[in-house]
């Protein structure tokens, strides 16, 4: 019987709001702090949001994208994952391509774009100095990922991995949140699809500027990988 009470927030935007507030890595806490201080000067009259990014997407998605990190004047400046940076036009514009966010563009988080059964995560939650977290920075971030994946884990089909770090710190994850992963573990490569027990975990070259300036990862092949994996996922 429904009580009247108001429900309480889901528990992934509950976990949200504890990523946010992570003050577990000094050097990182150092840098994204010292970022969102000093501004780059095209920025300089934006409030910089300069605290872990979490997750962006519904809590009951069905395609997970795993990044990286995020960008010092992007993610770390507007809050959103791949927001507001070169990186995220690529991504959200091929997002928008295969019908699965609402508008080709992300340049805030108040900029009203929803993702349709997908969500945004990456196993590093503040932004690095010189885009390159360390070893010890990814392992100390991962329980996060491994929450977030056990949260997802009622409706989520398939993974799409951005490069080969975030391919070497989603794999632990996936196997401690439940997911049983091949021994020797799987090597990352554009297009490699690996069978999970229920999931495909899907390997894609990161969308970083050398990467698509270079024509290294081109958007089509980002939509044919996008595509595969929201087909793997049951989404339209």
């Amino acid at each position: 019987m429904d009580s009247g009470e108001p429900l309480g927030p889901h528990p992934l935007t509950a976990l949200d709001r504890r990523v946010a507030g992570c003050r577990a890595c000094p050097r990182l806490v150092e840098w994204r702090e010292e970022v969102a201080r000093t501004k780059r000067a095209a920025f300089a009259d934006w409030t910089y949001w300069g605290r872990p990014v979490p997750g962006f997407g519904p809590p009951d998605a069905r395609l997970l994208i795993v990044g990286l990190a995020p960008a010092a004047h992007g993610g770390n400046r507007t809050g959103r994952m791949f927001t507001g940076d070169r990186s995220g036009d690529v991504l959200y514009q091929a997002l928008y391509d295969v019908g699965l966010a609402s508008q080709p563009t992300s340049v805030s988080a108040a900029d009203g774009l929803a993702l349709y059964g997908v969500r945004i995560t990456s196993p590093v939650h503040c932004a690095p100095p010189a885009n390159k977290p360390t070893p010890r920075e990814r392992d100390t971030c991962r329980p996060w990922l491994v929450q977030e994946l056990r949260l997802l884990r009622p409706t989520l089909r398939a993974a799409v991995v951005l490069g080969a770090f975030g391919w070497q710190a989603a794999l632990p994850a996936f196997a401690e949140a439940g997911w049983t992963v091949p021994r020797p573990r799987p090597a990352f490569a554009h297009g490699a699809r690996v069978p999970l027990d229920g999931l495909d975990l899907f390997g894609c070259f990161h969308v970083s500027q050398r990467n698509t300036f270079t024509g290294r990862l081109t958007p089509q092949m980002l939509r044919e990988v996008l595509r595969t994996a929201a087909t793997a996922a049951g989404l339209g």
